[in-house]
């Protein structure tokens, strides 16, 4: 195989059969929205969240026309907000009955050197990635907890949670803290058989992350990679639907790198 060829896309195995599962930022072509398809094609319940509703509309929308309106819907969810999460956990509980599995996907980022970051750059990153992820998980493991019958959360965090960039040092501190969440909520959700671990991707090739870097920055982050190339969304997705199955029973408080950037 050479260095920029993508691997054959991975078929379905019904590793998430009948789960209820919600991700958020579910809409369009990133990790999100390759999630919630796969977790479709494993046979899973989804129901999707994402802060942009028009975008958010036309994925239900295609997905319900291939998987079938009875497994996937959705509704917008700005993570910032506690009432949406809210609604958000509900939608899928009327649905689909008690919820089996969480993807925390949302997150922001941005590029600024900090001696020139405002606090409003620095709050509207830690506000969307770590604390959106943090209302979550809380939203979760409270419903879980109450439920009785266990349940997994993933949380997508980065390798820049680990690794030093220029630029980044709100969305690296943000990450990092997903993975420390991670970690302790892990711990804790044990005692009523909850499972919380995390995925690391660095690099994720989707149309959006062309709006928020430069071809310069992209090319280099690119040549750092192993393969040559950035990840298909999918297989990003492929480890979260790994952390979310039976397959991954003993793991929990892991953040699992999706590349060969581990420090």
């Amino acid at each position: 195989m050479s260095s920029v060829e993508v691997p054959s896309y991975v078929p379905g195995h019904g590793l998430l059969a009948g789960r209820a599962a919600v991700v958020t930022a579910a809409a369009g072509t990133g990790i999100g929205g390759a999630t919630a398809r796969r977790f479709l094609e494993e046979g899973a319940h989804v129901v999707l969240g994402d802060a942009h509703a028009r975008r958010l509309a036309q994925a239900v929308d295609a997905l319900a026309g291939e998987f079938g309106a009875d497994r996937v819907t959705g509704t917008p969810c700005d993570v910032t907000d506690e009432h949406q999460v809210a609604g958000l956990l509900d939608l899928a509980e009327a649905r689909h009955g008690p919820l089996d599995v969480l993807v925390n996907n949302a997150g922001l980022g941005g590029t600024a050197e900090l001696a020139d970051m405002s606090d409003e750059q620095w709050h509207r990153v830690l506000e969307t990635t770590l604390t959106g992820t943090f209302r979550c998980t809380r939203a979760a493991l409270r419903r879980m907890r109450a439920h009785g019958h266990g349940g997994v959360v993933v949380n997508n965090a980065s390798v820049a949670g680990w690794r030093a960039q220029r630029g980044q040092a709100h969305y690296a501190a943000a990450k990092a803290g997903v993975m420390a969440l991670t970690r302790c909520a892990a711990l804790e959700a044990a005692d009523f058989h909850v499972r919380v671990n995390a995925v690391a991707p660095s690099l994720a090739a989707h149309p959006h992350l062309a709006k928020v870097t430069t071809p310069a920055l992209l090319e280099e982050l690119t040549a750092r990679e192993a393969f040559g190339r950035a990840a298909e969304p999918w297989e990003v997705a492929n480890v979260v639907v790994f952390l979310a199955s039976d397959y991954s029973s003993y793991m929990t408080g892991e953040t699992v790198s999706v590349s060969s950037r581990h420090p």
